[in-house]
């Protein structure tokens, strides 16, 4: 159970230049499936899925994308960038959401055009991660934790802008302040 309990984990932290990486495959193989599904090819839009839910379960360990980001190209891109992993592990279920949804819209609906279009929606999703560093699901995370709808507790990096930013003290934080 615990053998099983390691490899269903998400690491925490995240090294951001790794999280890039897969995002920028996501958007190659999301192009290719766009391109393909213009063919009646639907076929890509299961591999995608299949890699977000691997990597939503696991982290990179179950995913062939994860473990070239992880073991290949972020150490040649320099030093990590450690991230909260918590805001990183919504942004893949986000992903499965997309892709199992397009991937039932194609299958099951026969709504190809309207499977595409969610594939799209996600490639500029895992675009703006890529290329520029804005992950819209982490967006969406930090937005949920304040709201009060996902707990402090499930990330406490997330919530403590001490622990983000070292050189910032409770009482310069611009929450005090304005107390």
């Amino acid at each position: 159970m615990a053998k099983l309990r390691s490899v269903l984990s998400f690491p925490n932290p995240v090294n951001e230049k790794a999280a890039r990486v897969v995002a920028g495959g996501v958007v190659a193989m999301a192009i290719a499936a766009i391109v393909l599904g213009t063919m009646g090819q639907g076929w890509p839009l299961v591999v995608i899925a299949a890699g977000f839910w691997a990597r939503v379960l696991s982290g990179p360990t179950l995913s062939p994308l994860g473990q070239f980001a992880v073991r290949v190209a972020a150490p040649r891109l320099g030093p990590p960038k450690e991230v909260a992993g918590p805001p990183k592990r919504f942004a893949q279920a986000i992903g499965v959401a997309f892709s199992s949804t397009a991937v039932v819209l194609w299958f099951e609906f026969g709504s190809h055009p309207a499977a595409l279009v969610v594939i799209a929606m996600l490639t500029g999703a895992a675009f703006l991660e890529s290329a520029v560093g804005y992950c819209l699901g982490c967006k969406v995370f930090g937005l949920l934790m304040k709201a009060g709808i996902v707990p402090d507790d499930v990330c406490t990096a997330c919530a403590d802008i001490t622990l983000r930013h070292p050189g910032v003290t409770l009482a310069s934080s611009p929450r005090s302040v304005a107390r």
